[in-house]
């Protein structure tokens, strides 16, 4: 990793302590640039220019693959209808992927976890951006700040942060306040690393039927009243607390990632609608994975217009994981091909 000068910071004291005066300037340029860059318009950030630059070194790195990435996977959002991703659930599969044109790599929460973005499978090499998942486990805002910037370090144009958590087998939100402080950390980890990675907001408020605690006045018209044996609190599930939880996201979100069980444009329409007329210019995520039963709901002129009428709703980033059918290393390329042409029954069928 190459690294460069971070810019004068001043002299420093007996103690070592950098000076206010240069720590004030840099700060100052770094908030007119959130103020005036568009890359940044409706972006809310809980802390302080000021905070960002005492946290970056006086030697910064540079992170030429991530920000790369970062710029081109933002320009692709808003230069044309939808960008289509498509999964892998190996290093050597997102490497015959880009090769056959798909515009974005998703890397699942496994893949991601386990570095296949890293050196070892040449990401300098991989044309198209990639945004991977993050899996937090414990859901605590210094892992989601940690693990953000080991994802950028490692190329990650943009990072998924879901707020529900596996515990005990089953899916367990998190209060909705505690997702945001993990959005923030990661914004900030970013920020520290100069890097303007995407930051992507996903809820499974649409299924999870369980909360981790009341602390949080938004969630508690969701609460049913009943708690399990093991202290979870019990919350009603549904489009309304889906959309009502990513109202709440938004601000801190590049992305907003409607989870869906099925195929479903009316839900979809009504999601949209909703985020749209609040946040009017907010992009969206729709996931257009096989196990959403395509077949069984759709036909084949249905399917075929199903992506295109998504992104005119606003679902900009659609992608589809061959991690979800177990999709062979030698099939990734025609699959690849035919998805990045637009044939959404090449991965429906399978």
């Amino acid at each position: 990793m190459e690294s460069r000068p971070a810019g004068h910071y001043g002299q420093r004291n007996q103690e070592g302590v950098i000076k206010m005066g240069a720590i004030g300037k840099q700060a100052a340029l770094l908030q007119r640039a959130w103020e005036t860059d568009p890359r940044w318009a409706g972006i809310a950030r809980d802390y302080s220019a000021e905070d960002v630059i005492r946290l970056r070194g006086r030697v910064a790195q540079e992170h030429s693959l991530a920000r790369r990435g970062a710029s081109r996977l933002w320009n692709l959002l808003h230069g044309q209808d939808a960008v289509r991703a498509l999964g892998a659930v190996a290093g050597s599969q997102a490497v015959q992927v880009a090769r056959a044109g798909v515009q974005a790599i998703y890397l699942p929460g496994g893949q991601a976890a386990d570095w296949n973005l890293a050196g070892r499978t040449y990401p300098d090499r991989w044309l198209p951006p990639v945004v991977a998942a993050a899996e937090i486990g414990s859901g605590s805002v210094p892992d989601a700040f940690e693990l953000m910037k080991a994802m950028i370090e490692a190329g990650a144009a943009g990072v998924r942060f879901e707020d529900q958590l596996s515990y005990l087998g089953r899916k367990v939100l998190i209060p909705t306040g505690q997702h945001i402080e993990m959005l923030t950390a990661a914004r900030l980890a970013a920020d520290v690393l100069d890097v303007p990675a995407l930051v992507i907001a996903r809820t499974g408020a649409q299924a999870a039927s369980l909360l981790t605690s009341d602390s949080d006045e938004r969630d508690r018209e969701f609460l049913t009243g009943e708690r399990t044996a093991d202290g979870c609190y019990r919350v009603e599930p549904g489009l309304y607390a889906c959309v009502t939880r990513a109202l709440s996201f938004a601000p801190y979100a590049d992305l907003l990632w409607m989870e869906a069980a099925t195929p479903d444009l009316a839900e979809a329409r009504a999601f949209a609608g909703i985020i749209r007329s609040q946040y009017p210019h907010k992009l969206l995520a729709y996931s257009c994975s096989p196990p959403l039963n395509w077949r069984a709901r759709l036909d084949e002129a249905s399917m075929a217009e199903f992506q295109k009428q998504l992104a005119a709703m606003g679902y900009r980033f659609q992608f589809t994981s061959p991690a979800d059918i177990s999709a062979r290393d030698e099939s990734a390329p025609e699959l690849a091909d035919r998805y990045a042409q637009g044939d959404v029954p090449a991965y429906a069928q399978l």
